[in-house]
């Protein structure tokens, strides 16, 4: 790759990041771990480690393995929502890692904690007016997620989001939802944003601590493969459509409710979260996201249940979250193969536009 291709593609959210490529890697639960993390910082891009299924002493540990494998910058993604949430952004602050960021947004409190010590701030956002909210609170960027993304989703496409998000805020702001290649990259910078953020994409890596034979599922899946459902956990999320999903769909609410009860318990004791400290996180979740007491219930099982994919391999009891770019992956490189291959294709898409300018 040349030297002027990575100056082309240094853009203000490159810059805000301190990293030659506009490219993060989002924190996946169970999925981006230290040396996924770790990788993807290395090789140009922005890792992320998932600390929201971690326990603190984990999160330690996840933060000195990235530093031993990079010197580079990298980001933890954390829950807002989390007991100990104040004690981690403490962490984060002492460890000077370069951002938080954050599948709903936080609370002004930790945003303002977070500025005040040097880390940058990024929620993830589904639409127009939770970019509006967060930027008046104070954030650094924003990930602007599309209905194309895989996990939890919102209903508006990736395309018309990028632009209604680019118009409301003036922050760095990446897209994310279906982009794998540099010739997405290249769009999305068309359509206004500052760099692009993947998932699915870093999972179906070498790097990803995601078993071989689950990885063969999302690579055997077609765009028309994945269904967004809200059985999982009351939210719309879109995952790979398997039995399980199907069982899920069909199964009573009751049903649905008893599962994920157990569930949250089982949460509480791999995260090392207290009864009280579960109970708190509950009751703020409630209120923070006008959840009823079922759908809190149901909170939990989409973490546990792909905890059983991801972790355990265990496919026939557990959920696979993807995007619908799963549908047109079929191999897995390196991260370090992944970044250059967008890299020199966004470099020959600049090419090619730039000589029908010409030719015009």
């Amino acid at each position: 790759m040349s030297e002027g291709s990575r100056t082309r593609l240094r853009t203000r959210g490159a810059e805000l990041l301190g990293v030659e490529l506009p490219i993060i890697q989002t924190g996946m639960g169970w999925v981006s771990g230290a040396r996924l993390t770790a990788a993807t910082s290395e090789a140009g891009g922005f890792g992320i480690l998932a600390s929201a299924t971690m326990t603190y002493s984990e999160l330690e540990e996840a933060i000195a393995k990235v530093r031993a494998r990079t010197s580079k910058p990298f980001g933890v993604n954390l829950r807002a929502d989390q007991a100990d949430v104040m004690e981690r952004v403490d962490l984060l602050i002492r460890e000077k890692v370069k951002l938080a960021s954050f599948a709903q947004a936080p609370g002004r409190k930790v945003i303002e904690k977070l500025k005040d010590n040097g880390v940058l701030c990024m929620p993830t956002i589904g639409a127009r007016r939770h970019a509006e909210k967060v930027a008046e609170w104070g954030v650094d960027a924003v990930i602007a997620q599309g209905h194309e993304g895989g996990g939890h989703t919102g209903n508006v496409p990736t395309s018309l989001l990028i632009q209604e998000v680019r118009r409301a805020v003036d922050l760095p702001v990446f897209a994310a939802g279906g982009f794998h290649s540099g010739e997405g990259l290249v769009a999305a910078l068309a359509l206004g944003a500052d760099g692009i953020a993947m998932g699915t994409r870093f999972l179906l890596t070498q790097e990803s601590q995601v078993p071989d034979h689950v990885k063969a599922e999302y690579l055997k899946a077609s765009v028309n493969d994945t269904i967004v459902t809200r059985a999982i956990d009351g939210a719309p999320q879109r995952v790979i459509r398997t039995s399980m999903i199907d069982a899920l769909e069909r199964s009573s609410g009751i049903v649905r409710f008893i599962r994920a009860a157990l569930n949250a318990l089982r949460l509480a004791r791999i995260t090392g979260t207290g009864f009280m400290d579960l109970l708190r996180e509950g009751l703020q979740m409630r209120k923070n996201q006008n959840l009823t007491y079922a759908q809190l219930a149901m909170a939990a099982n989409a973490p546990m249940l792909t905890k059983a994919a991801m972790v355990d391999g265990k496919l026939e009891a557990g959920i696979l979250p993807t995007g619908q770019v799963a549908g047109v992956i079929d191999e897995l490189p390196t991260v370090e193969e992944l970044l250059e291959r967008i890299a020199n294709e966004a470099e020959a898409t600049l090419d090619r536009l730039a000589a029908l300018s010409k030719i015009s």
